[in-house]
């Protein structure tokens, strides 16, 4: 059976967005040990959100203690990452940094005009990181990042697989730095039962549910075409 031309334009969509948004996101361990408070009310978003790496569409808000003259907020990052900023010209560049990471460059250019700047930067919204779930699911589409989110989250966010899907072979297509795809089989019924690891997602990712018939084969060379797309687009690496 063919993959259906609907199909292969959800990969073509899926690879415009992981080309677009893993330049400037990448999963890594979080800096510095969470409160015990933190760590029982925030067991894995604080981690994702410690270590999130902003991007364009973004909202994020600078407060510099005892002076709310310097401090802005809802802040949307634009498409060139780099956001206006008082007396700092040509602004700062913020793509693919953290808010600490931030928040300690605007302190070091402050610290001209400043004395001893305490500047705090946090994320107000989840704008750039994407994840997809296509395929034969309830709501198949691109959804934001705004948590960490593993692949049973992620399809039960999409109206969970639908009769007609596979849930034994739900494809995880996912952009390395090498400017191709990997591509992993996931099990979700030997997952869901304990039997299998259940792994996050990254920002960019795209979870395919195949229909039972469908030929394993020709949804990877899908895939393959797909990656094309990096000829028309550019590749973010």
């Amino acid at each position: 059976m063919r993959v259906t031309k609907m199909f292969e334009r959800f990969i073509l969509f899926a690879a415009v967005v992981a080309a677009s948004t893993l330049f400037a996101f990448a999963q890594e361990p979080a800096k510095g040990d969470p409160s015990d408070e933190e760590a029982a009310i925030l067991p894995y978003y604080n981690n994702y959100l410690r270590s999130y790496h902003l991007g364009p569409e973004d909202v994020i808000s600078v407060d510099v203690f005892g002076e709310p003259k310097y401090s802005k907020t809802g802040i949307v990052i634009p498409p060139t990452a780099k956001i206006a900023y008082p007396l700092i010209a040509g602004g700062v560049f913020v793509g693919g940094k953290t808010t600490d990471e931030v928040a300690m460059e605007i302190k070091k250019r402050l610290d001209e005009y400043i004395i001893d700047p305490q500047v705090t930067v946090t994320l107000d919204k989840v704008g750039s990181a994407r994840f997809g779930v296509l395929g034969r699911v309830g709501t198949p589409g691109i959804k934001p990042m705004n948590r960490r989110y593993n692949v049973y989250e992620a399809i039960a966010e999409a109206g969970g697989i639908a009769k007609e899907g596979d849930p034994k072979r739900v494809l995880l297509l996912r952009m390395t730095p090498e400017g191709g795809f990997s591509q992993t089989i996931i099990d979700l019924n030997k997952m869901t039962a304990g039997k299998a690891e259940v792994p996050y997602l990254l920002p960019g990712d795209q979870l395919i549910v195949p229909e039972k018939r469908w030929s394993l084969t020709k949804i990877l060379d899908a895939v393959g075409r797909a990656s094309a797309i990096r000829v028309l687009f550019g590749s973010p690496f």
